[in-house]
């Protein structure tokens, strides 16, 4: 896949990560539900990051229609989407 024109801007990183991060811990979970450990992992993470991860992503989310489709296929390394209209 080509790499993006542009990296990912500070919320779109923050919010990957913090994908990736609850993911692993939601597997983790499911693979061991008693895990003290996973749940101070989960624990921590509502508690000093979850906050600013849902302004990133309320920052996402408030973006333009056309800027967030624009974004998404330059990520995915295709054009599909045109504005105006769809492919």
């Amino acid at each position: 896949m080509p790499s993006p024109k542009k990296p990912l801007d500070a919320h779109e990183a923050r919010v990957t990560r913090a994908q990736r991060r609850l993911i692993a811990l939601g597997a983790a979970l499911v693979k061991t539900p008693f895990d003290t450990g996973t749940h101070d992992q989960l624990r921590h993470f509502l508690t000093h990051d979850a906050d600013e991860v849902l302004t990133s992503l309320r920052t996402l989310e408030d973006r333009p229609e056309a800027e967030l489709r624009a974004r998404i296929a330059e990520l995915a390394g295709h054009h599909l989407w045109t504005p105006g209209g769809a492919a």
